[in-house]
Parts: C-alpha cells; sequence; structure tokens
C-alpha cells in the first residue's frame, strides 16, 4: 500500500528500519558471555539483560493492539496487580524474566518482536492500529518501535557502523520532529543540514543531531548545557 498524503515520512520505509534495528541487537546479544549480560546499560537501572527482559515482555502489548484485545491485555495487568501505568509494566516486565535462563528469554523475544515485524508490514502503513492512546496508523507506530529499538541498541552498546551512523542519526531526527509537532510540543524545531534548531521559551539552541537525538528520547548527560525547559520539551521518544 502506497503512503497517504499524510504520511510525515514518506520517503522511509518504518518496517525496513525495524528490521534493521531488530537485526542489530540480535547481533549484539547472541554474542554476549555472562559479564556482558550483567553489565550495566545506558537505560537507568537496568542490565543489558534487563533491557533485554523489556524487549521480550513489552511485546505482550505489541500483540494485543495487533489482536485488538486491550481489554485483554488491561484483564492480564490487573491479576497480575500491576498498577501505575507503563512504568510499573515495564519494571514487572523486567522483573519476571530476571530469574529465567537467558536464552530462554532472548527466545521469547525473538519470536514475538519476529511476528510484530511480520504482522506491522502486512497491514502496511495506511492501516489502523488499536492502541492504549487510540487507533492510530500502523506505519506511525511502526517509526515509535523504530525509535525505541534504536535507543536500546544504544543503550546496551550494539555496534552502529560508520557507514550508516548519519543517516541512522538522521532518520531518527525526522521521526523525533513529526512526533513532537504531533504532541504539541513546546519546541518548535528546524533542521538544516548538519544541525537542528530548537526554538523554545523564547530561546534558541543550536543542536548536532546526534545531539538533538538523544534528547527526544531522555539520553543526554546531566551536566550537557541546555536550558532544562528546552531539554523537558524535546523528550518525546521515552
Amino acid at each position: 500500500m502506497s503512503p497517504s498524503p499524510k504520511d510525515p515520512l514518506p520517503d522511509l520505509d518504518p518496517f525496513d528500519i525495524f528490521d534493521t534495528e531488530a537485526a542489530r541487537l540480535d547481533r549484539f546479544f547472541s554474542g554476549l558471555d555472562e559479564e556482558g549480560w550483567n553489565r550495566p546499560s545506558r537505560a537507568a537501572g537496568w542490565s543489558v539483560r534487563d533491557v533485554l527482559g523489556h524487549l521480550a515482555g513489552e511485546e505482550l502489548y505489541n500483540h494485543a493492539c495487533l489482536d485488538d484485545d486491550l481489554d485483554g491485555f488491561s484483564a492480564m495487568l490487573r491479576r497480575e496487580g500491576v498498577e501505575g501505568g507503563f512504568n510499573a509494566f515495564n519494571d514487572w516486565c523486567v522483573r519476571r524474566r530476571r530469574d529465567l535462563p537467558v536464552e530462554e528469554v532472548l527466545q521469547e523475544w525473538r519470536e514475538a518482536n519476529g511476528a510484530t515485524r511480520a504482522r506491522m508490514r502486512a497491514l502496511g502503513r495506511d492501516a489502523s492500529l488499536p492502541t492504549l492512546a487510540g487507533p492510530y496508523p500502523v506505519g506511525r507506530q511502526t517509526f515509535h518501535y523504530d525509535s525505541e529499538y534504536a535507543t536500546h541498541a544504544d543503550d546496551v552498546g550494539a555496534p552502529v557502523s560508520e557507514e550508516e551512523a548519519d543517516d541512522r542519526a538522521w532518520w531518527r531526527a525526522r521521526v523525533a520532529v513529526f512526533v513532537l509537532e504531533e504532541q504539541g510540543s513546546q519546541a518548535q524545531v528546524e533542521p538544516t543540514a548538519e544541525r537542528i534548531w530548537v526554538h523554545a521559551y523564547d530561546t534558541t539552541t543550536q543542536l548536532p543531531v546526534p545531539v538533538f537525538v538523544e534528547a527526544t528520547v531522555g539520553r543526554l548527560p546531566d551536566d550537557y548545557p541546555i536550558d532544562r525547559r528546552v531539554r523537558a520539551a524535546l523528550r518525546c521518544l521515552a
């Protein structure tokens, strides 16, 4: 199915990107030893293994959306005593997998995510997907997944080649720009060839593309010199 006129990123294929980032994570996870699994990740409070547990667990939500069974998903959370929104769900997903053999969790993620990617691609980018926030285009939802997978790949240190780094940073920046607009952020952004200009709260800040991406996913170092209000306004994908 061809992109609709309202598609914010018609020249990018969200499904190909999803496949690429999932493959990056799979290659990285496949080569880890016990020390590697236990190493702290960049995601606060999570080890590399915990990131895998999170990715495996969130497929429960992804499949509930694909199955149009969000009522069943919510009922499952109630049975498990999970309260507090997605943060509580993410914590539960990680905790319940910490005592399982890591090979089992890795296989769970591979199978469940493989099914998610195939089903999203089969639906096509213009189809509508039920989510807890309401119906949402499959293509746009896939771009959200793309960003999350790229973020977690960076969190665990999965390699990115020099040849792909610039293009990867730019698609992530473009996804963030449309999400900021979609959310009605206080930050107005203006991409140029090498930088992103950010206008917010009567200030103008110029950020290198990789730094802008880090800001939008909540991974900027605490000591990075940026107005705290602008930092908060840019965080849209974490």
